[in-house]
């Protein structure tokens, strides 16, 4: 069993006495992005479209830089408020160019000349949402409820899509962000046209949630889909700005009509005329992909260029990314080998080269060199814990990695794909900015941050290991120790759990990648122990795959496997091990407690799963299918048919206005626990959604960290 242990930085921490350290209070701890308790980085970084200039926040002023790191410019607060009356405090810049800056003031976005000081103003209404501003034609895309409307300089108001019938929904995401979706508008390349995301949920039945701020108390419906029950039915639809009018594509009728619409993309490089999108569509089961081309003037289907199956499934992430300089071909990421690669093909559906034949995962793409020789990828290389940046050869696919050192690295590259900016982290670095070019010629510091919380009486460096989980895999875990460890004494231990897929909590980040309360209740005499298990991501397929139809059997294994590893060590108590997780991880907290009932003492479950058939459609079905299709499976995986194995404490918890988890798991649970004449404990936090933030994560993270030092015992 390989240990990676930071033997010198745990010599020096033990000779320090904790005596000298300041206390961090545990509200200190949760709010401490605020609190300056986490590493720096330049804020408000981007890079000004197509210029090789960058932009930064510095105290009250703008900076604008070269990629020599030469100031070109400074704006301050004072000079901003000369031409924008009301403006009060510097503004977060969203984008710019070597002309303007593009800024939210007063229901606006500011169009902000920084040569001459003069403005734009484009107009949204009060309510606006899903801002989608395209700088090359100065035009902004919004929503007000379900309708679509486009809002220029000349204070137009150009309606899209706007439909009486609220079961229409448009220019939002769809397929609850699912399959890498993140918004429902796409502007074409040159801006003649608006592609945008419809659905129409007239067969999602409706949920009720209550908002009790009003008196009396108010329903609030929302739609949704349900595992095994009706869904949403998509839509594409594209307005044309020259001459206002709206076409829809007809979509692909092999996928069903309750299909998956995913990763729109335009065809750029240099046609005359925008003609043509590309959807990667999925039927309902989400095991059959096809990658479709439409005709975006008349929303004509022209073809299908490549088809991916697998008898688990396929989950598309990614748009087709088109190489510069070529007339017809385009990059596209796959799985289809057990791990996320690169395929070049073309419009014709010819596979050209499978690019990269990597036994690690390609996370995302970066951007291409303006001849296209180059595509600059981020992936883990040969650590799953690592994120790097990747230079690959698009004709050879020859790969050369631009950031060697091990740790992550959070890159924001220029248009030109010339340099970078490098936001790299490890476990000994707090963070380091570098600009860098991407010849490997420059390699400048621009900030080195301090460890921020060097005068508190915690050890933010836990120790990083691997384990053998459920097949002999390797499997990478963390463990927080005191800062004044005793190895002659005996620890109580928190296992913190997600377990789930598109999750990774172990990483070679500032911390492990751990929240700051983690090391403060190692600071109060815990050990704090973390492994991700099968499922979770960036292993390859298999690793993630082997819980269809089972999700939560071989995860829990796994978490057990990290229990023997913990009971091995002398410095643990065996008889007080604790677990605590949120969402997937508070399903696996709930099922661990009523699976493995003597294993831990006490269990906190916040926002669980407590039967796959209540959660949505998108994700349930994808790793459990529907529950007609795998009726056995849902009923080993569902805690309401374990709870009356429960001996320890158990607690959980739920946001009442919770539209992912919806508060059914968990009053179900509790209800079959009264049948059952099982006691529980239960805590709801009124106005919280899926995830409990500000202030109120104070509160949360309190009553999660009393219930598990009082209780595990």
């Amino acid at each position: 069993m390989k240990k990676f242990l930071y033997i010198l930085l745990f010599i020096l921490t033990c000779q320090t006495s904790p005596a000298q350290k300041k206390e961090l209070s545990l509200k200190d701890a949760v709010l401490g992005y605020y609190k300056g308790l986490y590493p720096k980085y330049l804020d408000n970084f981007i890079w000004l479209k197509n210029t090789d200039t960058f932009l930064y926040k510095d105290g009250d002023s703008l900076v604008i830089k070269n990629a020599s790191n030469e100031i070109e410019k400074t704006l301050s607060l004072s000079v901003l408020k000369k031409s924008i009356p009301g403006l009060n405090r510097l503004p977060y810049i969203e984008t710019g160019t070597g002309q303007f800056l593009v800024f939210t003031h007063n229901n606006a976005i500011i169009l902000y000349d920084y040569n001459t000081g003069q403005t734009g103003k484009i107009k949204y209404p009060e309510g606006a949402e899903n801002l989608d501003f395209n700088p090359v034609i100065k035009h902004l895309a919004y929503t007000i409820d379900n309708n679509l409307y486009i809002a220029n300089l000349d204070y137009e108001k150009i309606p899209v899509a706007v439909n009486n019938n609220k079961n229409i929904v448009s220019g939002q995401a769809i397929a609850r962000s699912e399959f890498g979706i993140t918004k429902g508008t796409f502007w074409s390349p040159k801006g003649d046209k608006l592609a945008f995301y419809q659905k129409d949920e007239t067969n999602v039945a409706e949920y009720p949630l209550v908002d009790i701020s009003v008196t009396p108390a108010k329903l609030h419906n929302i739609k949704y889909p349900m595992n095994g029950l009706g869904s949403e039915e998509p839509a594409v639809g594209i307005y044309d700005l020259t001459s206002k009018k709206t076409i829809y594509l007809k979509l692909f009728d092999k996928a069903g009509k309750e299909h998956y619409v995913t990763n729109l993309t335009w065809q750029p490089n240099g046609v005359k005329e925008e003609k043509y999108i590309y959807l990667a569509e999925l039927n309902r089961d989400q095991n059959h992909l096809w990658f479709n081309q439409y005709d975006a003037r008349t929303g004509a289907f022209i073809k299908t260029l490549f088809e991916e199956t697998n008898d688990k499934w396929v989950e598309p992430e990614h748009p087709g990314y088109f190489i510069p300089n070529t007339k017809n071909q385009f990059i596209w990421l796959s799985e289809r080998d057990g791990f996320m690669n690169l395929y070049k093909y073309d419009t014709d559906g010819k596979l050209i080269k499978q690019l990269t034949h990597n036994q690690w995962v390609i996370t995302d793409i970066v951007s291409f060199s303006k001849n296209g020789k180059y595509v600059f990828i981020k992936g883990t290389g040969n650590d799953p814990r690592d994120s790097k940046l990747y230079k690959i050869n698009t004709r050879n696919g020859r790969m050369t990695c631009l950031t060697p050192k091990h740790g992550q690295h959070y890159i924001l590259m220029n248009d030109a794909a010339t340099h970078y900016i490098d936001n790299y982290t490890n476990l000994d670095v707090p963070a380091e900015t570098y600009l860098q070019d991407v010849d490997c010629k420059q390699n400048i510091l621009l900030l080195k941050s301090k460890n921020p919380v060097k005068d508190y009486n915690i050890n933010p460096v836990p120790e990083m290991f691997t384990i053998t989980g459920e097949y002999g895999d390797k499997l990478y875990a963390r463990m927080f120790k005191p800062l004044n460890f005793d190895p002659a004494k005996k620890y109580p231990v928190l296992v913190y759990v997600y377990g789930g897929p598109h999750i990774q909590l172990v990483t070679n980040d500032w911390m492990g990648g751990a929240p700051l309360w983690i090391p403060w209740l190692a600071s109060q005499g815990y050990i704090v122990f973390t492994v991700d298990g099968h499922g979770s991501a960036h292993r390859g397929f298999a690793f993630e795959s082997v819980i269809h139809r089972q999700v939560g059997r071989v995860e829990m294994k796994d978490q057990l496997h990290g229990v023997e590893y913990l009971k091995s060590l002398p410095y643990i108590d065996k008889d007080r091990i604790a677990v605590f997780g949120w969402s997937f991880g508070g399903f696996m907290t709930a099922s661990l407690m009523t699976t493995y009932p003597d294993v831990f003492t006490t269990g906190v479950a916040g926002g669980p799963v407590t039967d796959w058939k209540w959660y949505e459609v998108m994700y349930g079905e994808r790793y459990m299918d529907r529950f007609q299709q795998n009726p056995e499976g849902f009923k080993e995986t569902s805690v309401l048919n374990k709870i009356q194995n429960l001996k320890g404490h158990l607690l959980t918890i739920h946001g009442y206005q919770d539209d992912v988890v919806v508060p059914q798991h968990n009053i179900a649970l509790h209800r079959e626990a009264i049948k059952k004449g099982i006691q529980m404990d239960f805590y709801l936090y009124p106005a919280a959604k899926h995830n409990v933030r500000g202030v109120d994560r104070v509160h949360l993270l309190t009553k999660v960290l009393n219930y598990i030092m009082q209780y595990n015992k």
